[in-house]
């Protein structure tokens, strides 16, 4: 019998810790040819509706699990089913979960690729993602400080005093991404900016980039420079990548870039590759979101609800 989980629900289940681990897992499996993914398609509601319908799946038969996750309008849903004929397993409502899944990605591409000795961080945008992304590197490196931008003073002072409660550390507003940047170890950009926020003359040596608010060939966090400054650039899934990431894109159009160079973050984590080969390299993840992550969290939230009976049976 199927089970359906609230965000509450989720929200009881769901640590960043938790994420962190199942990412891992399922990235070190996806270098081994074990998982699935398809794209996002977007399909355009038309002039009497807002945005697009989202569509993006995966598959982890070694784990029984396939599902995908869709959503419009504000509403995020999983539907994860069984790869041995059980049918429907679990429908999820998957905010709260798409949320720490993001900022679990950028951690776990943060573990892999940024300095070992990297402790200050720039967060370029204050809003719903940029909470998970901040908490995600803190528990992968020892963070003692961090600098905050957003385009509204209020909200960046919010995020700061917020941030610096939860985190235990030391979280100020900065009046520019320039002032935010600088002297930052790793820097994180989650905004829906269609112009870029982060240049390449304000990069210095060494630092890693979380880039994880621009999921459209319409929107650039980074410019072109900052692109062919970074020596290693990984993503989460490269075909979505070559469809969504305007900065690459944009960058791969002028010559400035090449898709080859881009490496898939799962063979790092399988140690297949490299993430960083010295500490003065400049290195880059793409996040785009990807369903495979979707399947590997919402799997875990599924086989916990099931051990601690929460969620609610649907009918047969």
């Amino acid at each position: 019998m199927a089970i359906y989980l609230t965000e509450a629900n989720v929200n009881s289940l769901l640590t960043m810790d938790m994420a962190l681990d199942a990412l891992d897992e399922v990235f070190r499996a996806r270098a081994e040819g074990k998982v699935g993914n398809i794209p996002r398609a977007r399909l355009p509601l038309g002039p009497t509706g807002r945005g697009s319908y989202n569509l993006m799946a995966a598959s982890w038969p070694e784990r029984g699990v396939v599902g995908h996750k869709s959503y419009a309008a504000g509403a995020v849903h999983v539907m994860l089913y069984g790869t041995g004929g059980e049918g429907l397993l679990a429908i999820i409502e998957a905010s709260r979960m798409g949320q720490v899944r993001t900022g679990a990605a950028s951690g776990v591409a943060t573990r892999y690729m940024a300095r070992e000795d990297a402790s200050t961080v720039a967060v370029i945008g204050s809003g719903y993602q940029a909470e998970t992304q901040l908490e995600a590197v803190a528990a992968v490196r020892e963070i003692t400080a961090a600098k905050v931008f957003s385009r509204t003073p209020e909200r960046r002072n919010s995020y700061a005093s917020r941030m610096s409660e939860r985190l235990g550390f030391d979280v100020q507003p900065a009046e520019s991404a320039e002032a935010a940047v600088a002297g930052s170890d790793i820097i994180v950009t989650v905004t829906n900016s269609a112009e870029p926020v982060i240049t390449g003359e304000m990069l210095e040596m060494g630092v890693h980039i979380n880039a994880a608010g621009g999921n459209s060939w319409t929107r650039r966090e980074l410019d072109t420079h900052a692109v062919a400054m970074s020596d290693i650039v990984a993503t989460d899934d490269i075909d979505q990548a070559k469809i969504e990431c305007g900065e690459l894109i944009w960058a791969a159009d002028g010559g400035h870039f090449y898709w080859e160079q881009l490496v898939s973050l799962d063979r790092i984590v399988a140690g297949l590759r490299k993430g960083r080969n010295t500490p003065h390299q400049v290195t880059l993840f793409e996040s785009q979101g990807v369903a495979f992550e979707d399947l590997a969290v919402c799997a875990r939230l599924y086989k916990m609800a099931e051990e601690q009976s929460i969620g609610t049976r649907l009918p047969s």
